[in-house]
């Protein structure tokens, strides 16, 4: 009779440990999709925040949209025009006689824009703005003209490093005189010429230039004094703009003029040879396009409270905030100042002007029936949006009250945050837990496989003992 050895397969402890472990993990997976679906929510919020953000602006354009004032004039080439919130919408008849101009000078000409001029002796080349008065303009030339200094003077320093048309022009342009400096070519057999004008227009923006120091030809290239010797030729005069509103004489260092009318900021471009008529009037167009982009903001924002918090009858067809009470109140807050009416005026409801709700909850705008109302009653409507209990700033408030720090938005971020860090924490202590677990059924499968191997060899022997001795038999 033979005998065999019965032997016993060592177990695979990479594979057992690890579907071991798979059990073991199913309590962090959930906590892990838990925080994932978490996360979720947040990331939501945030795209809510940024359409309630959006909403906010709509609200707040809307308000200074109904401020805006459109300008027509009736001659676009003389003139154009910008009104802001204080402008009175009328006609005004503008005339344009002369308009404001800055001071240019030129200098004698030279052979090169590069070559050295004079020593370079370190020379000191003053810039002082003020005003030309009286006397008499002959070929570019003042005689018996006063200078009247308007306060503060730049200096620069002409030497060797600087002492040619280039780096003289460079380092006016450098210096932040009130001057600017060009090169231009006259063609003539000393063609290059330096030209300077003063930054600002205006009678009162012209210059004196002084040079003082060891090289007379830089003097004698820069030296302007209208009261003495000009060195420079004026090829333009300093002035001043002189126009007239509805008759009245106004004058003005620049040609954008922003006194003349109120609230209105006139540009001059040309002068005129009978009177532009401005007209301004209410931007009706922009109250609309305002109005707009109101309905817009508000439909995005309510779509999304809308499909964020549905409920579904399953995790693919619910929204990410399926059934949260913050998004509730948020729509619950917003339908409350829709219904709630303004005061202070005849009109009390968005309706009235045309903006009011479809099926579905969807605003919806009739443009006609707003631009009627602004034509008919524009203090009324202003009122219905603007005042303290108007539409728009009920609703600009809600907004910044929602995305502000402890507002719906930031509290339930802040919830969905302490619960995350607290998932965290259970993940971490469960993964201190799967370490000494892992290294525990590792060491005992490990140990087992042992035992295993010993008792084979046990067996092995004992089996070849029984036959040895059933041989001598």
């Amino acid at each position: 009779m033979a005998i065999t050895a019965a032997s016993t397969t060592a177990f695979d402890v990479t594979t057992l440990v690890s579907q071991l472990m798979a059990v073991e993990r199913v309590p962090i997976d959930t906590l892990n999709t838990k925080i994932s679906d978490t996360q979720a929510k947040i990331s939501s919020l945030g795209t809510l925040s940024s359409l309630v953000s959006g909403f906010q602006t709509a609200a707040q354009n809307l308000n200074s949209g109904l401020q805006k004032l459109a300008t027509s004039p009736s001659d676009p080439n003389t003139l154009s025009a910008t009104a802001g919130s204080t402008g009175v919408p009328g006609t005004y008849s503008v005339n344009v006689s002369q308009l404001a101009q800055s001071q240019n000078l030129v200098a004698a000409g030279q052979t090169s824009s590069t070559a050295a001029i004079g020593s370079g002796a370190a020379t000191t080349v003053t810039f002082e703005l003020g005003a030309i008065s009286g006397g008499t303009l002959t070929d570019g030339v003042y005689s018996g003209a006063t200078f009247t200094p308007g306060g503060g003077a730049v200096s620069i320093t002409i030497d060797s490093t600087n002492n040619s048309l280039e780096g003289i022009r460079d380092a006016i342009n450098a210096s932040d005189a009130g001057v600017t400096a060009t090169i231009v070519n006259d063609g003539s057999g000393t063609p290059y010429r330096l030209a300077l004008s003063s930054t600002l227009s205006g009678a009162s923006n012209s210059f004196k230039i002084t040079a003082s120091g060891g090289d007379a030809a830089i003097d004698s290239l820069l030296g302007y004094d209208p009261e003495g010797t000009q060195n420079l030729t004026q090829t333009l005069a300093a002035q001043n703009a002189s126009l007239t509103v509805n008759g009245i004489a106004i004058t003005s260092a620049s040609n954008t003029v922003s006194e003349a009318i109120q609230g209105v900021t006139l540009t001059l471009k040309n002068t005129t040879v009978t009177p532009t008529n401005l007209t301004v009037t209410r931007d009706t167009a922009a109250i609309t396009t305002a109005a707009t982009a109101f309905v817009d903001a508000y439909n995005a924002l309510a779509s999304q409270i809308k499909s964020r918090s549905a409920y579904g009858t399953d995790t693919a067809t619910a929204g990410v905030l399926a059934g949260d009470t913050t998004l509730r109140l948020m729509q619950s807050q917003l339908d409350n100042i829709f219904a709630t009416p303004a005061t202070g005026g005849t009109l009390s409801l968005l309706a009235q002007v045309g903006i009011s709700f479809q099926a579905g909850g969807v605003l919806a705008l009739d443009s006609t029936k707003l631009e009627s109302a602004i034509a008919t009653d524009f203090s009324d409507v202003t009122n219905l949006f603007s005042s303290s209990t108007g539409f728009a700033t009920r609703l600009e408030a809600w907004g910044k009250s929602t995305l502000s720090a402890g507002g719906l938005i930031d509290s339930r971020t802040q919830s969905f945050n302490t619960y995350i860090s607290d998932r965290n924490e259970e993940v971490d202590r469960l993964e201190l837990r799967m370490d000494a677990l892992e290294k525990k059924y590792t060491l005992e499968y490990t140990n087992l496989n042992l035992l295993l191997s010993r008792m084979n060899t046990t067996s092995t022997f004992l089996t070849q003992q029984l036959a040895s001795s059933q041989n001598d038999e």
